[in-house]
């Protein structure tokens, strides 16, 4: 990623110096959202769905799309083994600056067993639609097997795209069923003052939608985590 694609680094690590600093993500209808989220907070200002989440981490941690590191560096604190990973180079500059001991600079689609072996897979922060859409989702899954112990485990938060009545978010879901795309399958890109990210493949799914994700996978979804809204985290378990 260029310097002045990497609007997601910059937007944090000017947070991190203290500066006020709002994303900007524009979905390809034109649709846009912004706002300053949470990705310096500390644990006590987390959703309380994340906390819950939290609870289920196992052995050695593998955070993808770690961001800022709030997850890595809470779990490090606690004594787990964590390798934070980001498509951002400011992001991992990010961790590495805030102590956390493991943060490499790798895109979701080159993770592999040369890693190492891994009990859980952290995705939180809505990370699960990384896995951009539903091919290169059991693709990415599959590869997320093979790099895993017997008992892995992944935590992946998204949010249920359904639970909205947004007439800008209907009719975007319209126009992706008419294309033969999920109705959650978003494509965005990220703003932040002169910075602009490449358009990717956000994939917003439903509980429902998950488990038919999972489908010959080696995964199954064995519980979920709601919050009050429409987020909420899944936690998936390796078949037996």
């Amino acid at each position: 990623m260029k310097d002045s694609q990497d609007a997601y680094g910059h937007q944090i690590y000017d947070r991190l110096k203290g500066k006020v600093a709002f994303e900007i993500v524009e979905r390809e209808d034109g649709f846009f959202t912004s706002g300053a989220r949470y990705y310096l907070s500390s644990y006590e200002d987390w959703h309380t769905h994340e906390k819950k989440a939290l609870r289920y981490v196992r052995g050695r941690v593998l955070d993808i799309g770690c961001g800022a590191g709030r997850i890595s560096l809470y779990l490090q604190k606690r004594g787990y083994d964590v390798l934070g990973v980001d498509i951002s180079p400011l992001a991992i500059r990010v961790c590495k600056l805030r102590g956390l001991k493991k943060a490499k600079l790798i895109p979701i689609t080159k993770l592999n067993s040369k890693l190492g072996v891994f009990d859980a897979l952290i995705m939180f922060g809505n990370n699960f639609a990384l896995l951009g859409n539903p091919k290169r989702a059991k693709w990415l899954l599959r590869k997320f097997y093979r790099m895993t112990s017997r008992n892995a485990r992944i935590l992946a938060g998204s949010i249920d795209p359904y639970k909205t009545n947004d007439p800008a978010h209907l009719e975007y879901h319209g126009f992706n069923r008419s294309r033969g795309r999920m109705p959650g399958q978003l494509r965005i890109r990220v703003r932040y003052r002169n910075y602009v990210t490449p358009w990717f493949e956000y994939l917003l799914v439903s509980k429902q939608e998950i488990r038919k994700i999972l489908e010959d996978t080696g995964w199954r979804l064995t519980r979920t985590f709601a919050s009050k809204g429409a987020a909420y985290i899944a936690l998936i378990e390796k078949e037996r």
